[in-house]
């Protein structure tokens, strides 16, 4: 893991980016649309959105994973959360360790700035993923709706 650079995602990973992003709708069976990756592409750079994102490089400086994050108020806790929206790692990396090192990025980062926690959703069937959730937090029993609009 040490092999691994974390950083904030640049202009010049766009390419990058979308290969890795479609990679990581087309796990989850999502139709996206170039026009919706550009949406989030842009976010990413936007200062007055609130959506984050990271990259991972391996020792090569290829970047092999990604993971966007936004920080969300918690009134019940009279808190600020952490909500990690997407976490992909290229197939051919994964067990790399750069899944770990882009949460406990995230993890640092809400640490510094005060948030009370770092919380994602993943689907049931996700098995080598929540491998690798299971050990670097606690599984909630929250079930999640949705109202499609």
């Amino acid at each position: 893991m040490s092999d691994l650079t974390i950083r904030t995602v640049r202009d010049h990973d766009r390419a990058d980016w979308e290969r890795l992003y479609q990679g990581y709708a087309e796990f989850y069976k999502v139709e996206q649309t170039p026009e919706m990756r550009a949406r989030v592409w842009s976010w990413l750079h936007d200062p007055l959105t609130e959506v984050e994102g990271l990259v991972c490089e391996d020792a090569e400086g290829r970047v092999i994973g990604l993971t966007h994050f936004r920080h969300f108020a918690r009134p019940l806790a009279a808190a600020t959360g952490c909500f990690l929206d997407d976490l992909f790692v290229a197939p051919e990396a994964r067990g790399s360790g750069a899944a770990d090192a882009l949460i406990g990025e995230v993890k640092k980062i809400a640490q510094k700035r005060g948030w009370s926690l770092v919380r994602w959703i993943t689907a049931e069937d996700n098995y080598r993923g929540r491998g690798v959730y299971d050990r670097l937090a606690t599984r909630t029993n929250w079930v999640t709706y949705d109202i499609k609009l």
